[in-house]
């Protein structure tokens, strides 16, 4: 193989990415139940949200499949099938919080516990099955 032009590795991740087979519940779970600010919703493809530096998409895959009509925004086809993960950064203080309120709401913890390093991590699903986990920063050090 020859050798490939230095460039440096990417710093920061942007944007993730969920697929969920319902935009409305998606939509009440991670808008009205966790209050992450919208950006934007196309109806029958996505909603986006905003978490702190970065961007969550929620896609329904169905609608990520279509090319899209716009020459001017050409992003490609995409998309996923199946249960995901997404893990939103909390301090102890907020998972204890964040359960509870998700407790109220009837969303079960799967898990809730400590990771050897000692950083605590809650998990739940969400509507569409998704694994949701809320951890401490100190879990990736």
């Amino acid at each position: 193989m020859s050798r490939l032009p230095d460039a440096p590795p990417p710093g920061a991740i942007l944007e993730a990415a969920v697929y969920v087979s319902d935009l409305d519940a998606a939509e009440a779970f991670y808008g009205e139940l966790l209050g992450l600010p919208r950006l934007m919703r196309v109806p029958g493809r996505h909603v986006f949200y905003r978490v702190g530096a970065t961007i969550l998409l929620v896609f329904d895959p169905e609608g990520t499949t279509v090319p899209t009509s716009d020459p001017a925004i050409p992003v490609p086809p995409h998309g996923a099938r199946g249960e995901g993960h997404v893990c939103f950064a909390a301090t102890d203080a907020e998972i204890t919080a964040i359960r509870a309120r998700l407790a109220a709401a009837g969303v079960e913890a799967e898990a809730d516990f400590r990771w050897p390093n000692g950083a605590r991590s809650l998990y739940v699903r969400d509507p569409s099955g998704n694994s949701v986990e809320f951890a401490e920063r100190a879990l990736w050090g």
